[in-house]
């Protein structure tokens, strides 16, 4: 059984659009070639600098809680080998490059190693070119006020707290799927003031830098 079959087999991954997204961007093509053999394996793997692509099965469970959508502006924080940032520019290009569909994504990465990594991955599928990935070499943990406001957020690494920064970059009816210490938070932002957070504990991540 293939990666995909298995987290739909395993009701990790349900929603049409991110299905066709995992099938159409293929992990092994944001790992490095040491690692490439083990692309179809269910865990986080390294790809340098302390840093690590994700665990399939938790990706997949962070995009079904973002639920990003064809036209969105989505922060994805902390972008590491670019397989989320491409996953989620499949997702919010409609699957199509040359459609009239106008999302797109912001990738921050700190380290600068690992963002060029991530960027000459994502150019292989032509997001880059298109203009639907931007990647930008700087702290995730203040988002990225330039293109702020976001229809989503997506952290892929451990903070210490949820950001008011990005709870502030964030458009009224957006939310966030981060992770803190060992939970993923789902932040859903109904006002300025108003947010609903939910907890979902027994995660492992890299920490934010």
């Amino acid at each position: 059984m293939d990666l995909v079959d298995f987290l739909v087999e395993n009701s990790w991954l349900k929603t049409p659009r991110i299905i066709e997204a995992f099938r159409t961007i293929k992990r092994i093509d944001f790992l490095p070639d040491d690692a490439k053999d083990l692309a179809e394996i269910n865990e986080a793997l390294p790809i340098g600098f302390g840093q690590t692509i994700s665990q399939p099965a938790v990706v997949a469970f962070m995009l079904e809680k973002l639920q990003p959508q064809s036209g969105e502006k989505i922060l994805d924080i902390g972008s590491g080998s670019g397989w989320t940032s491409a996953l989620l520019a499949h997702i919010v290009s409609g699957g199509e490059l040359k459609s009239k569909i106008k999302g797109k994504i912001i990738a921050i990465e700190i380290i600068p190693h690992i963002k060029e990594f991530g960027e000459r991955n994502v150019a292989e599928y032509n997001f880059v070119k298109n203009g639907i990935v931007e990647f930008i070499c700087g702290d995730g943990s203040k988002g990225y006020e330039r293109e702020a406001p976001y229809d989503k957020i997506l952290t892929s690494a451990s903070a210490e707290k949820i950001s008011e920064q990005w709870k502030r970059q964030l458009k009224i009816d957006g939310r966030i799927i981060c992770c803190v210490r060992e939970s993923i938070w789902v932040v859903e932002k109904f006002s300025e003031e108003k947010f609903k957070k939910t907890e979902y504990p027994g995660f492992v991540f890299v920490p934010l830098v």
